[in-house]
């Protein structure tokens, strides 16, 4: 409500309403604007909240992709170990049947002395193609020595080389499954961003480049 007029000295009214009208409609317009612009800072600093989530989500994940490449590959070692730990006394078994075949027992020893020595995934890989033709070698020198494959050590030898074959072949192909989510997590979008950030590199699968290595050797007689 109007509370009065104002007598100026020539006379002339002044409305006092109609100023506190004025000043009334520039301070509700000045608090809508400071309304908006603290509005727009805090929709800024949530955004940037989502983001740093965001951000670290990606990254934790990557880190446990990365964990499970490492912890596949410790599998793929400890089978190969079995096995290397196996080889010494299947040419120590065959030599006692067939010391000739010194070439052959010789090709196995060096095959096995390769993949023992071995640390990246290319070197390992390359090795056990090796190691796998040395062996389907020996195994077939052994099929001239009927006593030799009649001999019980050699047959339990020859049924934990299949064990341990098999085994390798499973973790192999669980290895390359964990490297291909991993890379595939780093090289898209937005993985690749927090990748660059984080220094997170691209991982060599396990990839036996010879047909006949992919598979375990026979040694059932």
């Amino acid at each position: 409500m109007c509370a009065g007029v104002a007598h100026g000295a020539g006379g002339g009214g002044i409305s006092v309403c109609g100023d506190n009208h004025l000043v009334a409609g520039a301070y509700a317009q000045h608090a809508q604007g400071h309304l908006h612009a603290c509005r727009c800072r805090v929709e800024t600093c949530g955004g940037g909240e989502l983001l740093a989530v965001g951000g670290i989500s990606i990254y934790n994940g990557i880190v446990t992709k990365r964990n499970r490449c490492d912890n596949a590959w410790q599998t793929i070692e400890t089978q190969l170990q079995r096995r290397n730990d196996l080889i010494p006394n299947l040419v120590e078994t065959v030599k006692g049947y067939a010391s000739h075949e010194s070439e052959t027992l010789a090709a196995v020893t060096a095959a096995r002395a390769a993949s023992t020595s071995a640390t990246t995934p290319g070197e390992v890989a390359a090795a056990e193609n090796q190691v796998m033709g040395a062996l389907r070698q020996l195994l077939v020198v052994a099929e001239a020595y009927p006593d030799l494959k009649a001999n019980a050590n050699f047959q339990q030898l020859q049924s934990d080389l299949t064990d341990t074959e098999n085994k390798i072949s499973y973790a192999r192909q669980s290895y390359n499954d964990c490297v291909l989510t991993y890379n595939n997590a780093i090289q898209t979008f937005p993985g690749n961003l927090v990748a660059g950030f984080g220094h997170f590199e691209p991982k060599q699968g396990f990839i036996v480049e010879d047909e006949a290595a992919r598979k375990a050797p026979k040694v059932q007689f």
